[in-house]
C-alpha cells in the first residue's frame, strides 16, 4: 500500500487549459438550450396533464401530492440514511411516473410541445 501511494505521488499529470478564445459561445448556448428542452419536456407534460380538464381528479391529487413531497425540504425518512433515505422519494416518483404514463395523451403532449417551443425556441 505504501508503494502505490508513493507511485501516485510521483506521477505527473499534464493538463491543458482551454483559452476563452477557443470556446464557441454560440455552440455552448445551443447545447444549453437543448439540455433545457430535454429537462423541461417531462415537466411541461406533467403541467399540461394537471391543467387538462379530462385528467381525473384522483390523478391530479396524486401528482400534486407526490410532486409537493419531492420538492419539500423535509422528508419522512431523511435522505442521509443509506438506501432507506431515498425509498420514500422513490415511492413519490413512482406515483408521478405512473399517473403521467397512464394518462398522457397525444393532445397533452402537443400542448406541452407548443409551450416548450415558446419557452425554449430552437435557434440556429
Amino acid at each position: 500500500m505504501a508503494q502505490s501511494t508513493e507511485r501516485a505521488s510521483q506521477a505527473t499529470i499534464d493538463a491543458t487549459v482551454i483559452d476563452s478564445e477557443l470556446v464557441d459561445e454560440n455552440l455552448l448556448k445551443r447545447l444549453l438550450v437543448r439540455a433545457g428542452r430535454t429537462l423541461a419536456t417531462p415537466a411541461l407534460e406533467a403541467l399540461e396533464l394537471l391543467l387538462d380538464p379530462s385528467t381525473p381528479s384522483p390523478v391530479r391529487l396524486t401528482m400534486l401530492a407526490a410532486l409537493s413531497y419531492l420538492l419539500m425540504p423535509a422528508d419522512l425518512i431523511p435522505d442521509i440514511l443509506p438506501v432507506a433515505g431515498f425509498s420514500d422519494d422513490l415511492v413519490a416518483l413512482t406515483a408521478v411516473i405512473g399517473a403521467w404514463r397512464n394518462h398522457l395523451t397525444p393532445a397533452i403532449q402537443a400542448r406541452a410541445q407548443r409551450r416548450l417551443d415558446q419557452w425554449f425556441p430552437l435557434t440556429r
